[in-house]
């Protein structure tokens, strides 16, 4: 992929805040919506969900997950034109002992600063979703499959 729709990928990942979580749900598709923050390089995204909620039971059930961030719709375009990347992963629950736990509640309530009294609540956890695959559609007849490395190579660009 060239450094352009790098940059686009960098951009989507970086200004959207909300994904559709994908989940199985006795052995059916599941989707939610849920917000998110990416890793400085983009190596990771974090979900700070409810245990009470499908997708968090879905979770605990099959860590496999696929997360959807897409460029808003604004009607200013064609809608198949828009910027969006389908993410494969498997979600990890980060002990709240865990070394990189303090760094990704930062990152999240820096982005999410309303979510702040839910990291005092019993039944709510963070989440790590490292890509495993992604396929990345930049636009009409762009499409590109990508892989950790080229995640962190959006993640250095500006």
């Amino acid at each position: 992929m060239d450094s352009e729709n790098l940059r686009h990928l960098a951009l989507l990942l970086r200004t959207e805040r909300v994904a559709s979580l994908g989940t199985l749900r006795d052995g059916a598709p599941s989707v939610a919506m849920v917000l998110y923050a990416a890793a400085p390089d983009l190596s990771a995204f974090y979900l700070h969900l409810s245990r009470l909620a499908h997708h968090t039971q879905n979770i605990r059930h099959d860590h496999r997950v696929a997360l959807m961030i897409a460029e808003s719709d604004r009607g200013a375009v064609d809608p198949q034109s828009l910027r969006r990347v389908s993410i494969q992963s498997v979600a990890a629950m980060l002990d709240r002992e865990s070394s990189g736990y303090d760094e990704a509640m930062k990152l999240y309530l820096a982005r999410f600063p309303e979510a702040e009294m839910s990291f005092s609540l019993g039944d709510f956890n963070l989440y790590r979703l490292e890509p495993l695959t992604a396929r990345f559609i930049a636009g009409f007849g762009q499409i590109f499959n990508l892989t950790p490395g080229e995640f962190r190579s959006a993640g250095e660009t500006a």
